[in-house]
């Protein structure tokens, strides 16, 4: 049996194209530069609860949950850009590691209450935060569909 298209090369089943690894690598470099101005912008003292870190997760959360209800609704929005800015820009920009990391400093430092207040807020607003997402995602699916 003949391929349907035998003139391209067979992709290698499972693995995204060069398209989506160079999307991927660009979103990757662009939210590490924006995650690295903000903390230049809003430096955190050691020891300090960490506020830039939590605002950059929250508005994290909110920008994925926006694109992928709209990528829902938009299923023929290229691959490359879906992996780009959700993986690749976003997956960078935020970061649970200076979570994680942040919570061993306060723990180690003796400041239960406050790593254990910072984890439940960190919890609470990213969850809210996703949920806000999805609803505007939603609400711009649907008032885009409408023009069409």
């Amino acid at each position: 049996m003949k391929a349907l298209h035998a003139d391209r090369p067979a992709a290698v089943s499972g693995m995204p194209g060069w398209r989506a690894w160079t999307a991927v690598a660009v979103g990757g470099l662009i939210g590490t530069e924006l995650r690295y101005g903000a903390g230049l912008a809003f430096p955190e003292a050691a020891g300090a609860v960490p506020w830039a870190t939590l605002a950059i997760n929250v508005l994290g959360s909110f920008v994925l949950a926006a694109l992928t209800t709209l990528w829902i609704a938009r299923p023929r929005t290229a691959f490359w850009l879906r992996a780009g800015l959700g993986p690749g820009l976003l997956g960078s920009f935020t970061t649970f590691s200076a979570l994680a990391l942040a919570v061993d400093q306060l723990v180690r430092g003796g400041f239960h209450a406050v790593w254990l207040a910072y984890l439940a807020l960190s919890l609470v607003l990213g969850l809210g935060a996703a949920a806000a997402g999805w609803k505007s995602g939603k609400a711009l699916a649907d008032l885009s569909g409408r023009a069409q």
